[in-house]
């Protein structure tokens, strides 16, 4: 089965982060490890279509007919076992990343309503058959019972945010191509250490603020640091390209070097070299449009 074409930047926590002790229904669910990197896109994809399908329909998902959170919202995390925490971390525990599917659906209404056009906001309430205040009540209840001011997973559908790829260094790289696009075990992906992934972003901000200005790239940047500082200092930072890999043949694959890249455009922009800066913008821009061209078909 097709994974959504979602990448992915996760916060994994010691567990010991989440309470001393943490409570019993999380300690059951990191013992179960039922989730993978391979499966958890498709488990994101299910709860959304159950809370459409549902009778009533959901506002959100993983939440309950009466508004309130479904138990998933405390058991459907990722395990990152201390074998695979790179140096840098307390690497004495299991690392969690709790989904919080449901705090990200109302992050992600909360701001498409926000933006959308007065018309067009009035158009989705009324086929919902609720109202700004329902909205706005049931998304600041499902924020607010996050353990964090801030969700563990920032994702993208159809491409990577150009500026994550400066937490990452090229030889972090992990790549697992299976056995063709849909084996589940597929991957590319990068861990890294918080006390890493803090000082690369931070010398990158100061570095495209200073010489391309505070928008854009910069803007991307300084929010990834701010969202960052939310979080446990042993924590372990994962970019990856989840469903993407689905899209990319195993030579394409094999030969992504777009973190390899943006490197070379951080040093290009140091020294100043705007002939070979030119040159790698357009070799990722080409790349990564080719890639997202592809929701147009889909």
């Amino acid at each position: 089965m097709l994974r959504p074409f979602v990448a992915y930047l996760r916060v994994y926590e010691p567990l010991s982060a989440f309470g001393e002790p943490p409570g019993r229904p999380l300690l059951d669910a990191v013992k179960a490890a039922n989730l993978t990197r391979g499966t958890v896109g498709e488990r994101e994809q299910q709860m959304w279509l159950k809370s459409q399908t549902a009778a009533p329909v959901r506002l959100l998902p993983a939440e309950l007919a009466d508004g309130k959170a479904a138990p998933s919202t405390r058991t459907d995390v990722l395990v990152l076992d201390p074998a695979d925490v790179p140096s840098g971390g307390a690497a004495s525990e299991p690392y969690v990343c709790p989904l919080e599917l449901r705090a990200r659906s109302a992050a992600a209404l909360v701001n498409f309503l926000g933006d959308a056009h007065p018309t067009l906001r009035a158009s989705i309430l009324s086929a919902g058959g609720v109202t700004a205040e329902t909205v706005r009540s049931r998304t600041t209840s499902a924020l607010g019972e996050l353990l964090r001011p801030a969700v563990h997973v920032l994702s993208t559908t159809w491409t990577v945010p150009l500026p994550w790829f400066a937490i990452v260094e090229p030889e972090e790289r992990k790549l697992v191509l299976g056995t063709g696009r849909q084996d589940p075990a597929r991957e590319l992906s990068w861990r890294v250490a918080m006390s890493d992934a803090v000082i690369r972003v931070a010398e990158a901000q100061d570095l495209v603020e200073n010489t391309l200005g505070e928008s854009g790239p910069a803007r991307i940047l300084a929010e990834t640091g701010q969202w960052l500082d939310n979080f446990d200092d042993d924590a372990v930072i994962e970019l990856d390209y989840g469903g993407l890999v689905q899209l990319l043949d195993d030579e394409t694959l094999t030969s992504d070097h777009s973190a390899e890249d943006v490197h070379d455009i951080l040093d290009a922009l140091r020294t100043g070299n705007v002939e070979r800066l030119g040159g790698l913008f357009g070799k990722l821009r080409e790349y990564w449009s080719t890639l997202a061209s592809q929701e147009h078909h889909n």
